[in-house]
């Protein structure tokens, strides 16, 4: 069934959690909010909703570099502890991260740091490519706002989908490590370094490269 925008309103605020998890929690749920609200916490996604507000001041610089030598990482992650840092499991967190700014080359690590300057740029562009396709004035805002959050999909790295689990997104798969290590762990900022960037190069699958380098 159609999930609306006041179904999904209501459950982010009993839950916390985030509006794309709330939403595919009450499809998943077909509607029912109570049902949707435990398959939120049987994920750990409502609790992480509570963990968020903690401050996170240790953790790891995670560093990646590609086999070829052509794409270096370095990503920030915050967590609460220097313990959990130090562990297995938040480390190879981390190195998941860094391997996902390689693979997919986001800007951005959340949609708020989109400048108004960027965003009115890409409308601008957005709304002229609408019009060049002939499509009616009238509903042509509504197409670039749809299209903006593709956008935001493509280059705010918390809203990529995973490379390594395509169904889920990198917020998500925050939460779901801030769940199981019981602190709140926030990607902070990340540089991505790539040979040769601005220059006129041969086009490679660097997604297919960075995953057939870790063996997946």
């Amino acid at each position: 069934m159609a999930v609306t925008a006041a179904q999904v309103k209501e459950l982010r605020e009993k839950t916390g959690a985030g509006m794309l998890d709330c939403k595919k929690a009450l499809e998943e749920a077909n509607g029912d909010i109570t049902k949707a609200g435990e398959l939120l916490r049987e994920k750990g996604l409502a609790a992480a909703a509570n963990k968020a507000g903690r401050i996170a001041t240790e953790g790891v610089v995670e560093s990646y570099i590609h086999a070829n030598g052509r794409i270096g990482v370095l990503v920030e992650i915050n967590c609460e502890t220097d313990f959990v840092a130090k562990t297995d499991h938040f480390k190879e967190f981390a190195r998941d991260v860094a391997m996902q700014i390689a693979a997919a080359n986001p800007k951005f690590v959340r949609r708020e740091e989109v400048s108004t300057e960027e965003l009115d740029k890409e409308k601008e562009i957005l709304r002229a490519q609408a019009l060049n396709e002939g499509k009616p004035e009238k509903i042509v805002d509504k197409m670039v706002e749809g299209r903006i959050s593709k956008y935001y999909e493509e280059f705010c790295l918390l809203e990529q989908s995973f490379i390594k689990n395509p169904d889920i997104t990198i917020d998500t798969l925050v939460k779901e490590k801030m769940a199981a290590i019981g602190e709140n762990i926030s990607i902070r900022r990340f540089a991505r370094f790539e040979l040769g960037e601005g220059l006129e190069k041969k086009v490679d699958n660097f997604v297919e490269e960075v995953m057939a380098q870790a063996k997946m």
